[in-house]
């Protein structure tokens, strides 16, 4: 009698257990959305004064970081902060206003839960 109890609710402990795991195990921070928009073309006037890039994690700053390109070469950005109220928002300040021509975002990131991921997109500012 004791085992038609014990076992089962034991195998269910270890089920539920297991699952919660593996989902944890899954976890990674995913570029969400960005601004600006990922393969859009933006006009200089409305070309922002920081990058953003909202994950589907909330993200570690000081393990994160953004790589901005102008047909190669490298715009200086000032340091990445997470944003204080969206804990998955990265805020890439820019040192300069964005001129014209095709940029590449390259992107890495330390979700808290101390996942990494990185990835790139790209936007043009006519």
């Amino acid at each position: 009698m004791l085992k038609r109890i014990i076992f089962p609710a034991l195998n269910t402990a270890l089920l539920v257990g297991s699952l919660v795991i593996s989902h944890a195990a899954l976890a990674h921070a995913h570029l969400k959305s960005q601004t600006p928009i990922a393969d859009k073309t933006i006009s200089v006037q409305q070309a922002p004064l920081f990058l953003t890039l909202r994950f589907s994690e909330d993200i570690e700053a000081a393990f994160s970081g953004v790589e901005l390109k102008l047909a190669g070469q490298a715009v200086p950005v000032d340091k990445v902060t997470v944003d204080n109220e969206h804990r998955n928002v990265l805020v890439v300040p820019l040192e300069k206003p964005l001129t014209s021509g095709n940029y590449q975002v390259n992107w890495h990131v330390l979700s808290v839960d101390g996942h990494k991921t990185e990835g790139s997109y790209r936007f043009v500012v006519e």
